[in-house]
């Protein structure tokens, strides 16, 4: 596991670094799972990606903030994904992993099922957010991205952990 996610977060670095000249072709994206469904997040908002480790607690946090770590002399509250979306039981095994993102000028470590690759996508794969109405918020939807007959959710991470809900992440970390 340890060498996977040291391939895909070297694969993630080297995209970043070549992002600038991509874009004109394409907007790359950090493909994650939850739960059946994969999702994508600009992979420009990726610090790193680690193994998921224990944490530490915070007394009346919200269940989606399992806590903080210590990364490097920085305390970065972590946000599990699964519990955020109400996407049912919660299992820690050796595939869960920590995405590490720099958001609003934030450090912050959100929980996965897993990571599988770095994929470009040009503006024709993209599809707009479908609207569900008031039922069903997609405010945090950037749209839906196809490959290789493969849906992805692609995520505007950065709006979500600076949503108004996601200001507890700010009194956590403090």
């Amino acid at each position: 596991m340890a060498a996977d996610i040291q391939s895909i977060q070297t694969a993630a670095q080297s995209q970043r670094r070549d992002a600038q000249h991509a874009e004109a072709a394409g907007q790359e994206f950090l493909v994650f799972t939850l739960g059946a469904e994969e999702y994508g997040i600009d992979i420009l908002k990726v610090q790193e990606i680690r193994g998921y480790d224990n944490v530490t607690r915070i007394a009346n946090a919200p269940a989606f903030i399992k806590g903080v770590i210590n990364l490097r002399g920085i305390i970065v509250p972590i946000v599990d994904m699964r519990i955020k979306f109400n996407l049912g039981r919660v299992e820690y095994d050796n595939q869960t992993v920590v995405i590490i993102l720099n958001v609003a000028h934030r450090v912050v470590g959100m929980v996965v099922d897993g990571v599988s690759d770095v994929l470009t996508l040009t503006p024709e794969q993209v599809m707009p957010a479908p609207e569900f109405g008031a039922t069903l918020t997609t405010e945090y939807l950037t749209g839906l991205g196809t490959v290789d007959g493969r849906m992805l959710i692609l995520m505007d991470i950065e709006k979500l952990m600076t949503s108004r809900e996601m200001e507890l992440i700010d009194a956590v970390a403090a």
